[in-house]
């Protein structure tokens, strides 16, 4: 299997990327990673400037010799390459995984919405730098070569369907053309580095948006690293979850094991099954 990464966001390391094709070296031959140059490229925030960046994606989407496009990590950026990245896909784009989560959310929503690939929320290779991040990259891996069911989310079930996204992502996306159509979908969100009236704010403004989307019902994953503010918020954030999805009549389905964390595990769009098949 041929594995593409880029960077729709922001930059990777050429240290990292060494690092990461080390490791799959060892643990999965079969792998053929390749880093476009466009990951270690710095235009401030970003990877490269907008048209590079969606350049890179779209090359890599469009080559027939990949079998997979993997994003290299989060931050901001994919939102604004987005759009016309995927408009200017060929058939050859249908045939691939695309992995990754954070911002990354941003494209796998586009692709989704676009009925382009089999789309996954899962690990990136910008993981190797967490403490136990190799095995997120392990997964990933497990996931794109073999379809190992384990890597999977633990509360997915064969025949319902499942999307995932940070929570702050998918509440940029929402009423945008980035936004795939969710109905009688299990949706599962996350958050990271977010006072919690923020993240209270962005629960009230995606469950605005999704209460008549027809959900199957809403999993809370990990908020971590919550910032302190100058006062106690006085919810948990599971409590700011079930009181917006009561207040929206979402089904509140309990929590989920997604996150910014080593322990993230896999969730592909659309129907459950125990392989990589759309």
């Amino acid at each position: 299997m041929r594995i593409a990464i880029c960077a729709p966001s922001t930059p990777f390391t050429r240290e990292d990327a060494a690092r990461v094709i080390a490791l799959a070296a060892t643990s999965h031959p079969s792998a053929e990673l390749v880093f476009h140059d466009q990951c270690f490229a710095e235009a401030g925030h970003f990877a490269g400037p907008d048209k590079m960046r969606s350049a890179a994606f779209v090359d890599v989407a469009n080559d027939p010799g990949f079998d997979a496009v993997w994003f290299v990590r989060g931050g901001y950026g994919a939102c604004r390459i987005a759009q016309d990245a995927v408009a200017a896909l060929n058939s050859a784009a249908a045939d691939k995984i695309y992995m990754g989560y954070s911002d990354a959310g941003n494209l796998l929503g586009a692709l989704y919405a676009a009925k382009i690939g089999r789309v996954c929320h899962g690990p990136m290779p910008a993981d190797i730098r967490r403490d136990g991040g190799a095995a997120a990259v392990l997964r990933a891996l497990d996931w794109m070569l073999h379809a190992s069911p384990h890597a999977l989310e633990r509360h997915m079930q064969s025949g319902e369907k499942y999307a995932a996204f940070n929570l702050m992502t998918l509440a940029m996306m929402a009423g945008t053309p980035l936004m795939p159509a969710l109905k009688d979908h299990v949706l599962m969100v996350e958050e990271v580095s977010e006072y919690l009236y923020g993240y209270d704010r962005a629960f009230f403004h995606v469950t605005s948006h999704l209460q008549s989307a027809g959900l199957a019902g809403l999993r809370l994953g990990r908020v971590s690293d919550v910032p302190e503010n100058d006062r106690p918020f006085g919810e948990t954030a599971e409590e700011i979850a079930q009181g917006w999805c009561a207040k929206t009549g979402i089904d509140y389905l309990g929590r989920a094991d997604i996150g910014h964390d080593a322990d993230n595990r896999i969730v592909p769009f659309g129907l459950a099954t125990c392989s990589a098949a759309p």
